[in-house]
């Protein structure tokens, strides 16, 4: 026979679950996150945490949008308009020095992907051999510093070759003889796309010839918001995403491609193996030392007066 007080307890807890039950779900926080571009293997992490539901059970329903415009995600964030953009940490420094108000809360990727890149066949055997001759680029600025402290540490200057413009058509100019070598190429696409087109190239890893190491993804969001609750649950999802794919490479494939199946092609999939190494295992955790002398790196090449303070443009969110 059940003690009176036991069956007291199991009414009260009866009634409790029904009350609960009876309440309604409380429903998930809206985020909007602007890629840097359309979805790619890069941002795995963001994918996976939607298809694998961690965003949802922190209370998150987080929406991916890709920009018309590259240019554009650190703008909309400084304006108020999105809530985190994707960002590169050698832009923020810049964005910084012009007035956005923009904060790196974590990263997505944390190696550099750019590199300098010329065809495996050709006469390029070392970075010294460019001498007198042409570099295709994309981005002025940014990229000629990075070229000029390749060469410098290659005892080259920039006056030693001819900067073209290619206009993102990277391997289209390698391919047709225009330039004999490109900077801004991302290691883990255009090294890919040359192979499977039958013209493989070589890259020179530009944190091995001068440049100091940084973050090449990161997730920004303007600087007054980094009190929102949202943001640290938003990272831990990252940070769960990022494990399930280093550990389940095969399944987390499966899952990218269901979401987004047009992806699902040679070179996706080549990208996808040589991107997973270059992930961030800890978004939110922050080295102050790489940002510190990346800002140090650029003010010396002039590209920003100063180097700020760290806390004014990267925060580790708690």
């Amino acid at each position: 026979m059940t003690h009176p007080i036991l069956r007291r307890a199991a009414a009260v807890a009866a009634v409790l679950l029904l009350l609960v039950a009876a309440l309604p779900a409380r429903a998930a926080e809206p985020m909007t996150v602007l890629l840097d571009w359309f979805v790619n293997p890069d941002h795995a992490p963001l994918v996976i945490a939607q298809q694998r539901g961690y965003f949802a059970d922190r209370g998150l329903e987080v929406e991916l949008i890709a920009p018309a415009d590259p240019n554009d995600p650190p703008k909309l964030v400084a304006a108020g308009q999105a809530d985190i953009a994707i960002g590169y940490q050698p832009q923020l420094h810049l964005q910084v020095a012009e007035g956005l108000p923009l904060v790196r809360i974590g990263t997505l990727v944390a190696t550099p992907l750019n590199s300098l890149v010329v065809m495996a066949d050709g006469p390029i055997k070392s970075i010294a051999d460019l001498k007198g001759r042409k570099v295709g680029y994309s981005v002025g600025g940014f990229e000629d510093a990075l070229l000029g402290a390749m060469l410098e540490e290659n005892g080259l200057i920039v006056d030693d070759i001819e900067l073209v413009n290619v206009n993102f058509s990277l391997s289209p100019a390698l391919f047709s003889g225009q330039v004999d070598a490109v900077i801004g190429a991302f290691r883990n696409f255009e090294l890919n796309q040359m192979d499977i087109e039958g013209r493989p190239g070589r890259a020179f890893y530009i944190e091995e010839e001068g440049v100091p190491v940084y973050d090449e993804l990161i997730l920004l969001a303007r600087k007054d918001r980094i009190a929102d609750p949202r943001l640290r649950p938003f990272l831990d999802a990252l940070g769960d995403a990022t494990r399930y794919i280093v550990n389940h490479p095969k399944e987390s494939w499966k899952l990218f491609v269901a979401a987004y199946p047009d992806l699902d092609d040679e070179l996706n999939r080549r990208a996808w193996r040589d991107t997973i190494p270059r992930f961030a295992l800890r978004p939110a955790a922050l080295d102050t030392a790489r940002y510190r002398d990346f800002a140090t790196f650029l003010a010396a090449r002039g590209l920003i007066e100063t180097a700020p303070e760290i806390g004014g443009y990267a925060v580790e969110i708690d």
